[in-house]
């Protein structure tokens, strides 16, 4: 018999682990928090009852840990996204389309909102959410900044700026439940627009400076 590995032990834990939250996410998601049971979760992740409770105590560390999570993961990729060196349109647009590319990025988002709105999740858990959700729109905000620097962004204030973008893009997600998807393509390009600066239209430059212009050339 050949000796237990530690790290490949853990490595197979959190993947039981991380299945099984995925499969909590998609049950949740469609049912609501409440009404949702650990029979559920365990049908969906298609485990044992007991194999559940063998990763998590209760329903509520659960919802707790997928929120957990979710947010983390995606505060950590915007955060990449802001550090980097492409312009500000680039980067809103990078975090627009990878945001619409992920397949239960619907199931999230209604998790995440219903879980901030309804009475029976339990009060430290709403709080986590909204203050992750907060902390979350500073780098998008450093981005909007950025761009308002440079004229490449409307005018406005950054964090307002970023609560619109990722507002905008997360409720696109809802519209893409499965078997329920709204028939419209998502136009990354032209909901990145929305937040590009116009330049303005003005009258046309003077004959004389036209032609002293093209003199320099």
């Amino acid at each position: 018999m050949s000796p237990r590995n530690p790290e490949k032990d853990r490595i197979a834990r959190e993947r039981k682990a991380q299945h099984i939250l995925d499969s909590a996410l998609k049950v949740m998601a469609i049912k609501g928090f409440q009404p949702t049971s650990i029979q559920d979760i365990a049908g969906e992740a298609k485990v044992s009852v007991g194999n559940v409770y063998h990763y998590f105590e209760s329903k509520d560390e659960i919802l707790s840990e997928v929120l957990r999570r979710g947010q983390t993961t995606y505060g950590q990729h915007v955060t990449e996204i802001s550090k980097a060196t492409f312009p500000p349109l680039t980067k809103l647009t990078l975090i627009c389309s990878s945001w619409l590319s992920i397949q239960t990025s619907w199931a999230f988002t209604i998790l995440m909102q219903s879980a901030r709105l309804s009475d029976a999740t339990p009060h430290e858990i709403r709080r986590a959410v909204t203050d992750r959700f907060t902390e979350n729109l500073k780098p998008v905000a450093s981005i909007m900044r950025d761009g308002i620097g440079n004229g490449t962004i409307v005018d406005g204030d950054p964090l307002q700026l970023a609560f619109y973008f990722v507002s905008l893009i997360q409720g696109l997600t809802l519209q893409r439940m499965p078997g329920y998807e709204v028939p419209v393509d998502m136009d990354v390009a032209a909901i990145t627009a929305l937040f590009e600066a116009k330049r303005p239209v003005g009258p046309p430059p003077p004959k004389n400076d036209v032609d002293n212009a093209r003199s320099l050339v």
